[in-house]
């Protein structure tokens, strides 16, 4: 029974992520571990690719056109997440616009949404409803890097740069993801997925992959640039890493 203790735990934290940053429900009965859940956030992105890649396959079974099948398919995208990333991106966007650095923090927790705030929600709808329908890549591998590394992007945030809420609800992350060295899993497995055309697709030719290899670059600037701004990350600019990591990720496609 010992050696089943670690497995067991790994499944309940994984679990645990999947309830902490989706929608999605998990058994009844089941027993979720939530002090680890950031060692698990690339997991979890991969797992929506694959819903939202389902979802595209249905919606284009029904001959809905390219247009309104992206907006449903990002749509969904926020909805699979209750919009926990995207309204930290909002708060986000007016924390930055506050032009005292010391309200920075104060901004983004007030709970109404500024013009700032706003805006930065319409471009992300722009630019990932716009990227959607042109791209020449593989849907689904696409997904799975823009979800995967803007997720692993979140957790260089957390390794990288302190906490700025020592109360606040996403602090407990520290916990997991305490150095550079907790990261390299997520960016082993993000690597792999990014070289997976050269097993399945020979043809394919390296601009693909240096391109998957750019969503990593991505998700590092990001990161970095908020913690910058702010000299600390928060929960909030955790959200901020995610949305627009997979949003660039998806806009860096289309030049392919």
């Amino acid at each position: 029974m010992d050696a089943l203790k670690q497995p067991i735990r790994w499944v309940r934290q994984g679990f645990a992520a999947i309830t902490f940053y989706t929608v999605l429900p998990i058994p009844l009965g089941w027993t979720a571990d939530f002090p680890y859940i950031a060692r698990y956030v690339p997991l979890v992105g991969l797992l929506l690719a694959g819903l939202l890649f389902l979802a595209d396959l249905g919606l284009m079974a029904l001959n809905m056109p390219p247009m309104p099948r992206s907006v449903v398919v990002v749509c969904l995208w926020v909805a699979l997440t209750g919009g926990l990333h995207f309204d930290g991106a909002m708060d986000t966007a007016d924390g930055l616009s506050a032009t005292d650095p010391d309200r920075r923090l104060e901004v983004m927790s007030d709970s109404r949404s500024g013009a700032f705030g706003v805006m930065a929600a319409i471009a992300l709808f722009l630019l990932k409803i716009s990227a959607l329908p042109v791209l020449q890549a593989d849907l689904l591998w696409v997904l799975m890097l823009a979800a995967g590394w803007g997720r692993w992007g979140q957790q260089v945030a957390i390794a990288f740069y302190p906490y700025l809420k020592p109360t606040g609800n996403s602090a407990f992350h520290k916990e997991a993801i305490r150095s550079g060295w907790d990261v390299l899993p997520g960016l082993v497995l993000m690597v792999g997925i990014a070289c997976l055309p050269l097993v399945f697709d020979s043809s394919w030719g390296w601009q693909q992959i240096v391109l998957g290899m750019g969503g990593g670059a991505i998700a590092c600037l990001t990161a970095f640039y908020f913690g910058q701004r702010l000299g600390g990350h928060t929960g909030d600019t955790y959200g901020a890493v995610v949305e627009w990591s997979e949003a660039l990720t998806l806009l860096l496609f289309t030049l392919s």
